[in-house]
């Protein structure tokens, strides 16, 4: 049985407090070999789960009001949404706003920056890494960025040929490419930038992060495990092509490094999602019924399977505790962080103990197994958590 708490320290101190009924299924592959996931899900009821927020963690359904739909292309700063828009100011709050640079880019980076691709060409890393940026760029997530051709890329291409009316295939054609290059604007907006290294980014809280839950909740907090594995996720990339980029790198602040550019978010208000278990891939639509944007996802397992029919979303909580229930009823409460079983994210739905949750391991999205829920990495989780509506309908298929 598992809980999911979150409590402002504030508000606890005031008595005003806003208890929201729900509690997250534990993925599989987030307990330790001496540790056995629980199967057994409980119910939605105060005396045994329960989330505590306050106005600033429980997004209610005014930040989702209509927007017009807010241009992907960057111009020195990335993840900055403009407008007055409720959308706006959660997708601002939630993701980090990134000033670049193109100045002094390396060779490597040019050269992904200028990469092309023809009928026949092979895709290399330079050619990988700016496909994915196209995808990401036109609101179809790869994932984290590798600069690999893999099943997260190609899942990504399929929902944008899906989501364009093209024919839909196992690898890149002419048409796809010409429907991924066409806004000539984004043509423009460089793949790989120069960013300067902030205090911010260099002095954070990091922790070695135990295999055990009871381990877990002795820590401050679920932080980081080092400098490196904030900075990729900040600039949604591996690690290891963080380094590999920046190969002299010290990661010290004043330090100018190679990154991604991973653009702006979808602004479009969500009403509906669908998360495709045959595909691992979550499809979220508008109000409209179009497809507006695509996530990798992990979603159930053989052992724990996901539910099934049609839901709706219920409570959305940013940075959220989480307590492990063990067999003999013990509880261990897992502190808030990006290491959190569920990530920087929860978003709970109508089926008890069912939610759409952030990730601990961006890298293996879609490449595990789940104990239910779906599992994004947290910068989809973010984005999908600023602009989803308060009984937006869930499907799973």
């Amino acid at each position: 049985m598992y809980q999911l708490t979150k409590l402002s320290s504030t508000l606890a101190a005031l008595g005003l407090s806003t208890i929201l009924l729900m509690s997250p299924s534990f993925a599989a592959t987030d307990v330790s070999s001496d540790q056995t996931a629980n199967s057994n899900f409980i119910n939605n009821n105060v005396t045994n789960s329960h989330v505590t927020t306050n106005k600033n963690n429980n997004i209610n359904k005014a930040t989702t009001d209509n927007t017009k739909d807010i241009s992907p292309v960057t111009n020195g700063v990335s993840q900055k949404v403009t407008g007055n828009s409720k959308a706006a100011a959660s997708l601002n709050k939630f993701l980090p706003t990134i000033k670049y640079t193109t100045d002094n880019l390396p060779t490597v980076a040019q050269k992904i920056n200028t990469a092309t691709w023809k009928e026949g060409n092979n895709i290399d890393r330079n050619l990988g890494t700016k496909l994915q940026a196209l995808l990401n760029w036109s609101q179809h997530g790869v994932g984290l960025v590798d600069g690999y051709w893999g099943a997260n890329t190609l899942k990504a291409m399929q929902a944008f040929q899906k989501a364009n009316s093209l024919t839909v295939t196992d690898s890149l054609n002419n048409e796809t490419w010409q429907a991924l290059t066409k806004n000539e604007k984004l043509m423009t907006q460089p793949v790989l930038v120069r960013y300067q290294l902030s205090e911010d980014d260099v002095n954070i809280k990091t922790t070695n992060i135990p295999a055990s839950a009871e381990a877990k909740a002795k820590l401050d907090g679920m932080y980081y495990e080092s400098v490196t594995e904030g900075l990729a996720e900040k600039f949604h990339m591996s690690e290891k092509y963080l380094k590999t980029l920046n190969p002299n790198a010290k990661f010290v602040a004043g330090e100018t490094i190679t990154v991604y550019n991973p653009g702006n978010p979808n602004t479009k208000p969500v009403s509906r999602v669908v998360a495709d278990k045959a595909t691992k891939t979550l499809y979220v639509y508008d109000d409209k019924d179009n497809l507006i944007a695509s996530y990798p996802t992990t979603v159930g397992s053989t052992a724990t399977p996901s539910p099934t029919g049609t839901h709706t979303v219920e409570v959305k909580v940013h940075e959220p505790n989480y307590t492990y229930t063990a067999d003999d009823g013990s509880k261990a409460i897992i502190p808030p962080g990006p290491n959190n079983p569920v990530g920087l994210v929860w978003i709970g739905l109508s089926k008890p103990s069912y939610g759409i949750h952030g990730s601990p391991d961006p890298a293996r999205i879609s490449r595990q197994a789940s104990a239910g829920c779906i599992r994004l990495t947290n910068w989809d989780a973010l984005a999908l958590l600023g602009v989803i509506q308060d009984g937006a309908t869930v499907e799973f298929k």
